[in-house]
């Protein structure tokens, strides 16, 4: 939880539980993280409209407190793909998230 920058305006107490949803939406419909810039990272999940819809509203959520993240949604060719871009200035924040795609999709967080 250090890695949460004081530019996010959830409650604290919100906090692990907003992780933990990204945590299991990786674990149970992820395919792969990739990082296609430094200040962008893609991740691919089962192509289900059900995970979409869960993404839209996770995605939602996070940038209504956390105004940096850049979220876009792309669906096509049988692919369900989540570009999550950052300022340079949150690279970590984006580092870390993709560090826990990556952990939970190969089922390392319980």
């Amino acid at each position: 939880m250090t890695w949460v920058p004081d530019a996010c305006t959830l409650p604290t107490v919100d906090q692990p539980l907003r992780l933990a949803e990204f945590d299991d939406v990786f674990a149970e419909s992820g395919r792969s993280v990739e990082r296609s810039a430094e200040t962008a990272v893609r991740v691919e999940f089962e192509p289900a409209s059900t995970v979409a819809a869960r993404l839209a509203d996770l995605a939602m959520r996070e940038s209504s407190c956390c105004s940096f993240f850049d979220f876009t949604l792309r669906m096509s060719d049988a692919r369900l793909l989540l570009d999550v871009e950052v300022p340079a200035a949150h690279v970590p924040v984006l580092d870390a998230l993709a560090a826990r795609a990556a952990e939970a999709m190969a089922g390392e967080r319980a």
